[in-house]
């Protein structure tokens, strides 16, 4: 409990609370609690409900990720909340988009939290990063403004690299949302097995949830 690095993260939760600096964010801030862990799992934005429940993947989205990892890693969703450091690239609702669906957060609120996300990486040095979603992706993976990444590109694989100055495994998942079907359909549904399968495998896993 008296870890410094538990110290630090509840440091940089306090001024991620505090924060406004996004005029069409929608708050509350949302974050988990301050799990020392070596596994970082980035998704992209709370959802309309997270910020009334006050936790990261709280509702439909989230019950999928974590019967994945149920399935895969044989944890329930307590078990990965007390071991995993969930973290996102944005941390506030962006509201809805025109068409419909979550909005995708701008390159300047994108910016804003990643100062937040840079502190956290840097405090956890984590071992195993689980980008969860095309934007995280994007933003773990480093790859320039308006590059389409497909998804059936990198699920599915193991990819060492280094992220926000920390050289790291990256194992990228697909977005859970019920409004997509990639991870239902093929190649999709294959190629996230094979992702599962390379999360419960990895070193850091089997530490992390070792019993």
């Amino acid at each position: 409990m008296n870890d410094p690095r538990r110290r630090r993260l509840l440091a940089v939760h306090r001024a991620l609370d505090a924060c406004t600096g996004c005029s069409k964010m929608i708050g509350p801030v949302v974050h988990g609690p301050p799990v020392l862990s070596g596994i970082f799992l980035l998704g992209q934005a709370p959802g309309p409900h997270e910020g009334k429940i006050g936790r990261p993947f709280a509702w439909t989205a989230g019950k999928t990720l974590f019967r994945w990892f149920e399935e895969s890693i044989g944890c329930s969703e307590e078990a990965f909340r007390e071991r995993v450091y969930m973290a996102a690239v944005a941390r506030c609702f962006p509201g809805k988009a025109p068409g419909g669906g979550d909005r995708r957060p701008d390159d300047e609120e994108i910016a804003r939290c990643r100062t937040f996300v840079h502190q956290e990486v840097t405090i956890l040095q984590p071992r195993l990063v689980l980008p969860v979603g095309t934007l995280a992706i994007e933003q773990v993976l480093g790859l320039p403004k308006n590059h389409k990444q497909k998804l059936a590109d990198v699920v599915g694989q193991s990819l060492r690299v280094t992220y926000e100055g920390i050289e790291t495994d990256v194992i990228p998942l697909p977005h859970p949302s019920g409004a997509s079907t990639w991870h239902r359909m093929e190649p999709g549904k294959t190629l996230l097995g094979k992702a599962l399968r390379l999360v419960a495998d990895h070193p850091e896993t089997k530490r992390t949830f070792a019993t």
